[in-house]
């Protein structure tokens, strides 16, 4: 088998109305097809306009893709040689990753900084597709009405996630609206609540609530870092696919559980990738972040399903989604 050639799609697809009141660009994504002369294309995508990808597409016509190491590759190329090896060799990518442990990964829904009832608006509609948690980005100064109104509109059972960004500033601050959340009862964790390079404020203000604390950690060294620093209840792990397996095994030995961000708002060839790598990990049980469906538009004709706030693990050979590619020409840059 050789690699006939590669091709690159930058693409602009503008974030759903609520979003796009307070964030109408999101960032570009790149989506790759690698062509075999066997008829065997692979899928990947990644930030990043198209030029910087094209000297290394260019390198790999006509080597066998099946000789190459896919992991040792930079994204998204990585992702599409493994799904290449997948197609041929008949398993789906999980299968390179290690043993399958679930057949669904939860997902959470997702908003921006809005006004209390814009998000709450915005709970309930999570909660009618079935989400049961929300990955809120949040703000100090109005975190605990825009919580007291998500309660009213999604339910008692609808959880969130609270990512301030590391603007609750200082531990005082972070503990003062910890304590008034509390009562609340729907507060599933606090994500980068103080400034990540004082892990001793994340120790400080773990011994002052209950609600679990969370790092957004990148690397197994950081994990191992907060972990022998006794300040995380939860890990949200970013990174490339072996990357994101290290740093998950680290915390799984320190009974850290985490979710997973390989995407986050991308579209549905990464949210596909990431979730083939998540049901290989034991500990990556709280809800990814993920998020295509912030998207005005789904890239892919099949092969992810999301429902009731899970993506089914695809099960089909290699990476087992299909672009659709009139949507993708719509979208297209230049």
């Amino acid at each position: 088998m050789k690699i006939e050639h590669i091709d690159l799609y930058e693409l602009d697809v503008p974030p759903i109305p609520p979003i796009a009141k307070y964030s109408p660009d999101l960032f570009h994504l790149t989506i790759c097809r690698i062509h075999t002369d066997e008829g065997i294309v692979g899928l990947g995508e990644t930030y990043g306009a198209p030029s910087v990808f094209a000297e290394r597409a260019a390198s790999y016509t006509g080597l066998d893709p099946l000789a190459l190491d896919p992991l040792s590759q930079p994204d998204p190329f990585a992702c599409a040689l493994l799904d290449i090896a997948g197609q041929a060799y008949g398993i789906p990518i999980h299968r390179f990753f290690g043993q399958k442990v679930r057949d669904q990964v939860p997902v959470s829904y997702w908003s921006r900084p809005m006004e209390p009832h814009e998000t709450a608006a915005q709970a309930a509609v999570g909660a009618s597709l079935g989400f049961t948690n929300h990955k809120l980005k949040a703000r100090p100064w109005n975190i605990v009405e825009t919580i007291r109104l998500m309660k009213e509109s999604a339910g008692p059972d609808y959880t969130v996630g609270i990512d301030p960004n590391q603007k609750f500033r200082l531990p005082h601050i972070a503990a003062r609206l910890a304590k008034e959340l509390e009562p609340f009862g729907t507060v599933a964790n606090f994500e980068n609540p103080v400034p990540k390079k004082n892990l001793q404020w994340f120790r400080q203000l773990r011994e002052h609530t209950h609600i679990p604390i969370a790092l957004h950690a990148d690397s197994a060294a950081y994990v191992l870092q907060a972990v022998k620093a006794e300040c995380i209840d939860y890990v949200n792990l970013s990174g490339s696919a072996q990357e994101v397996k290290m740093a998950a095994a680290v915390a799984e030995a320190a009974d850290v559980p985490c979710w997973v961000q390989m995407g986050g708002l991308c579209l549905g060839v990464k949210a596909a990738y990431s979730v083939h790598v998540q049901a290989t990990i034991p500990n990556a049980t709280l809800p990814c972040d993920e998020l295509p469906f912030t998207r005005e538009a789904d890239i892919l004709d099949e092969g992810l399903v999301l429902k009731k706030g899970h993506y089914e693990v695809p099960t089909k050979s290699g990476l087992g989604v299909t672009l659709n590619m009139s949507v993708v020409e719509k979208y297209r840059v230049g």
